[in-house]
């Protein structure tokens, strides 16, 4: 659909159902952790998964399917059946009561094929394919996930996901949704027992703030730079290994054995900034989202599913950013992810606590989230692998527009790279393209428009 005109289609849902798990589960209250339990984290996380028609499957509702292992599932998962209540300083407590998640059985007119060979966000008419069942958005005392399955004209379907951040980050939710894959094909029990020990990443007693948290710093958004939500562009680009090969042109020797993630982060940081205009003298940070399971000793059980990720802080003068070469930013991004230890994980419970569990800093912030790793296109229902699988647009969160993810994806020439959604304003999208093609095609001076944006909407 890159380029053509936009996709109209017609779906037609079956009333929401909730469904609750399948045997009779513990009735208790389960606080989440003190990393869990922030500011920055209560919003509904959207999930998107497509997959093609498969002849074996044929006769087998994927709808029927998918909802019964669910039910099965969440005998498991028992507490993303409950609500969430919240406790004294605000504390978030689980109520495992058995109460449901929200599920919607619907039909769609239209084949895969009809999306085009790029299948990545912006999705055409999502809320149609992950309605939003009026009062059940909210972070208390609602559903803590609404699943939407989607049956296509060609046999294929979507399964649509909405999740409640506070319980989970990509890597548990990953974890949940493959548990309800492995019974949908047979299976008596998830391969992964679930872990719930949030315990381990709550605040000390008394909590002790030792390590430097910019990423939370208090800052005042004295020239409205937190982006506004009318006339936002969402677009995605495509990065393969042509296109990051272009980019380690750009930088030092000793800079260029760095990953995909601190490449793209330290470009995206750097365009998006140039795109924005901001003062010169005004701070800016990028927000890489570190996955800190390994940095525990011991580590993080493998089958625990709170969220367990700091937001390390890259952190300069918009003009210093701006003028430097890529290097400069990408620097700041290495540096940001090495300052993740177990300690800095203790610090940021800690902080939690003393601090009333604020937002992180969203003035002139973009955070930067990797899934290339979270394997979302592994999740098998029955009908194989996805054909896309992972966030469902840019942008989200508590407050929109700030976050950008790396997805996993193989474009329409059979190239295996990272899709990557930006939301911007619409003039600053123009600048950002502009920049990233000099960028990514030319010599870094910024020339003509964009060969490498695989969708807009």
């Amino acid at each position: 659909m890159a380029n053509g005109s936009p996709l109209v289609f017609t779906v037609r849902r079956h009333p929401p159902k909730l469904v609750t798990p399948a045997k009779p589960t513990p009735c208790e209250s389960k606080q989440l952790s003190d990393i869990d339990d922030q500011e920055g984290l209560r919003f509904q996380i959207p999930v998107i998964q497509f997959y093609r028609y498969d002849p074996k499957m044929r006769g087998r509702d994927p709808a029927k399917v998918i909802r019964e292992a669910l039910s099965q599932a969440l005998v498991y998962y028992y507490p993303f059946a409950g609500r969430l209540r919240e406790g004294d300083n605000r504390k978030l407590i689980v109520e495992c009561n058995g109460e449901g998640v929200i599920f919607i059985e619907a039909d769609a007119d239209l084949t895969l094929d009809q999306f085009g060979d790029a299948l990545q966000p912006p999705f055409p008419c999502l809320e149609e394919l992950l309605y939003d069942v009026p009062g059940s958005s909210g972070v208390l005392n609602c559903p803590l996930l609404l699943i939407q399955v989607t049956r296509l004209r060609c046999g294929g379907f979507i399964f649509a996901l909405r999740l409640n951040h506070t319980m989970s980050d990509a890597s548990g939710l990953v974890q949940f949704m493959t548990a309800v894959g492995e019974i949908a094909q047979g299976a008596a029990a998830p391969c992964l027992q679930p872990v719930w020990q949030r315990e381990r990443l709550n605040a000390r007693e008394p909590p002790l703030v030792s390590c430097t948290h910019h990423e939370y710093d208090e800052v005042e958004d004295t020239k409205g730079t937190i982006i506004p939500l009318d006339d936002m562009a969402h677009r995605s680009f495509f990065f393969g290994p042509t296109e990051i090969s272009g980019l380690r042109r750009f930088l030092p020797t000793h800079l260029r054995k760095c990953s995909a993630f601190e490449i793209l982060t330290a470009c995206l940081w750097r365009c998006r900034t140039i795109a924005l205009q901001p003062e010169p003298n005004e701070e800016v940070r990028v927000l890489c989202i570190v996955n800190a399971r390994s940095k525990f000793n011991p580590p993080l059980p493998s089958g625990y599913y709170g969220n367990a990720f700091a937001l390390p802080v890259g952190l300069s003068a918009a003009g210093k950013l701006c003028q430097n070469p890529l290097g400069y930013a990408l620097a700041l991004v290495k540096k940001a992810k090495a300052d993740v230890t177990e300690e800095y994980m203790k610090s940021s419970a800690d902080l939690m606590v003393k601090k009333g569990r604020p937002h992180f800093t969203v003035v002139r912030s973009f955070v930067v989230s990797d899934v290339t790793r979270a394997g979302f296109g592994d999740v098998d229902f029955g009908w194989g692998k996805a054909a896309y699988g992972g966030p469902a647009k840019g942008g989200v969160g508590a407050i929109p527009g700030v976050a950008s993810f790396l997805i996993p994806f193989r474009n329409k020439r059979g190239e295996d790279g990272i899709v990557v959604p930006i939301c911007l304003p619409s003039a600053a999208m123009d600048r950002f393209e502009r920049e990233l093609d000099s960028m990514v095609n030319g010599d870094g001076v910024a020339t003509g428009t964009s060969t490498f944006i695989v969708s807009a909407l």
